[in-house]
């Protein structure tokens, strides 16, 4: 296996890249990725891939363009070097907030992105836990939606709570499907926040649908930008007799202040996973990153080896 695939990585995520290479024993391939003068993104493939089966790790996560940017670039190079098959693995996939038409004259950018990488040369896509599922069906190659439950159903914290202590709390109406999911996965109980939004960064939870005093909560969903939800929703359990409030986070965005804010929220433990890069100026005590560097390295294999990657997709949200 080792002599016919190739992994390379951008500059969005070098680490978990290096990961999932220890974990299927290669080494990260090597590409020249830097600027021009004026800022344009130049890529050199530096190993004969020709024939080879490629995987690019790259999060389409902040700077967003710029890495959306080097993703179809050196997808675009390495087909141009007659790579046999190009899967672009996306662990956290950008502008996927943009799924539909909500109001007059704005773009669905999701789709927008998913005929760029379909254009640039990519065969197939590997990516995990997508904003809305249907964007699969905005590419016209493969796609694999990976789930993150796994990494975090195993953090002590959470593995330590009995089942009739715990009560998943989906942060608004639209992730309930998750939050059920997960509540089925560790058999425990289910609330929803109820809230408004106030303003576009701002939201102001009202009232909480479902019993949660008493109870250890742990709230899921996948992404935490500026946190606003996040900490309403928090505050608002503490307020209802909620012991502690967990939150498991797919992608930590964790844009402007958001770090800070959840540092000094009631929120007991923020778990993310390392699909984004945590910089150091956004470490906190209460932040912990989960790696799912496992997850990606079995399916990577698997689609490889042309095995089955269902086994991978024993929690999907109904």
């Amino acid at each position: 296996m080792v002599n016919s695939i190739s992994v390379f990585s951008g500059n969005s995520n070098p680490d978990l890249c290096q990961k999932i290479c220890d974990m299927i024993k290669v080494k990260p391939a090597p590409a020249l990725i830097s600027r021009f003068s004026d800022g344009e993104v130049r890529v050199k493939i530096e190993e004969n891939v020709r024939g080879k089966d490629v995987f690019v790790v790259q999060s389409t996560s902040s700077p967003v363009n710029e890495n959306l940017m080097e993703l179809l670039i050196m997808i675009d190079a390495l087909r141009r070097a007659s790579a046999k098959r190009i899967t672009a693995v996306i662990p956290y996939f950008g502008y996927a907030r943009q799924d539909r038409k909500d109001q007059p004259r704005v773009p669905i950018t999701a789709k927008l992105v998913a005929n760029l990488i379909d254009n640039a040369g990519a065969n197939r896509v590997l990516t995990m836990d997508l904003h809305a599922g249907q964007i699969q069906g905005f590419f016209d190659i493969p796609v694999d939606n990976l789930y993150a439950v796994n990494a975090f159903l195993d953090y002590s914290s959470i593995k330590s709570v009995n089942s009739a202590d715990l009560v998943v709390v989906s942060p608004d109406v639209g992730g309930i499907k998750i939050a059920r999911a997960y509540a089925k996965r560790l058999g425990a109980g289910l609330a929803i926040v109820d809230k408004r939004r106030v303003s576009p960064d701002s939201t102001e939870a009202m009232h909480i649908l479902g019993e949660v005093d008493g109870k250890i909560a742990l709230i899921v969903d996948d992404i935490i930008a500026t946190g606003s939800s996040l900490i309403e929703g928090a505050r608002a359990l503490k307020k209802f007799g909620a012991k502690k409030v967990y939150a498991a986070i797919s992608h930590g965005v964790l844009s402007k202040d958001a770090a800070d804010r959840v540092e000094n929220s009631d929120i007991d433990e923020l778990l993310i996973t390392d699909s984004i890069a945590l910089s150091e100026e956004k470490k906190r005590s209460k932040i912990k990153v989960i790696s799912v560097a496992s997850l990606f390295a079995e399916a990577i294999q698997r689609i490889h080896l042309e095995k089955s990657i269902s086994i991978l997709f024993d929690f999907v949200p109904q």
